[in-house]
């Protein structure tokens, strides 16, 4: 199901499902899992261009450009990290039980006494086969997380944004700070979240702060109402 949330001349915003992927995978004529991208562009019956992904089993936000100019500035504006992407989690209370006693971690106890806590995140993140780790030889990251409280079913809600851009960032930070998504078995969780999704969505992109947005028809952001 293709559900567009914005769309001019130049750009297409979807909300991608989970459980879905955002563009194809390296292994596109074996791999039979639903493709937004594939999808988009018969339905849109033009070429359309990839300018940030979500993995697999993350809903939200999925941006496309229209055209090679319109691709090559949004490009520019995601490395130069005039985009700011925001994302909702949802994860148990802190438990490090899933940490192999072979993994370094300082297994830290954060605090939550209340709403709106704020913290940064910073790593070197290496990506391997399957999943992300900390290394020496890994890319730097930063991650910006905030506690927003919890919900009705007991469940921890997070608001975070990836300042860089690593595969699977967002994942890796929660689950090494004690805090596995919900349903993100590969990252610890316990907790069943149904057939190939977790509970993480990228609900908001701001473009602010990136020039020449406004020319190119962007509002100032676009934000999901639907979490």
């Amino acid at each position: 199901m293709i559900r567009i949330i914005f769309q001019n001349d130049f750009f297409v915003i979807c909300d991608k499902e989970s459980g879905v992927l955002s563009t194809p995978s390296r292994h596109e004529e074996s791999d039979k899992r639903c493709c937004l991208g594939t999808a988009l562009q018969d339905f849109l019956k033009q070429q359309i261009y990839p300018i940030h992904r979500l993995d697999f089993e993350v809903s939200g936000l999925v941006m496309y450009a229209k055209t090679p100019e319109a691709h090559r500035k949004a490009n520019a504006w995601f490395e130069h990290k005039q985009v700011q992407k925001t994302y909702r989690a949802l994860t148990t209370a802190q438990d490090y039980s899933h940490i192999p006693a072979n993994v370094p971690n300082q297994k830290m106890a954060i605090s939550l006494t209340q709403p709106g806590l704020k913290f940064e995140w910073k790593s070197h993140i290496l990506r391997g086969k399957k999943r992300a780790y900390e290394s020496a030889q890994g890319k730097d990251s930063l991650t910006l997380a905030e506690y927003l409280g919890v919900n009705e079913q007991g469940y921890l809600m997070w608001d975070l944004q990836p300042v860089t851009g690593r595969s699977h960032q967002l994942r890796f930070d929660l689950s090494r700070h004690g805090f596995p998504i919900l349903g993100d078995k590969l990252y610890g969780s316990k907790v069943d979240w149904g057939v190939d999704r977790i509970a993480l969505r990228a609900y908001k992109i701001d473009f602010s702060n990136a020039p020449g947005a406004t020319p190119l028809g962007l509002p100032s952001d676009v934000t999901l109402t639907s979490l």
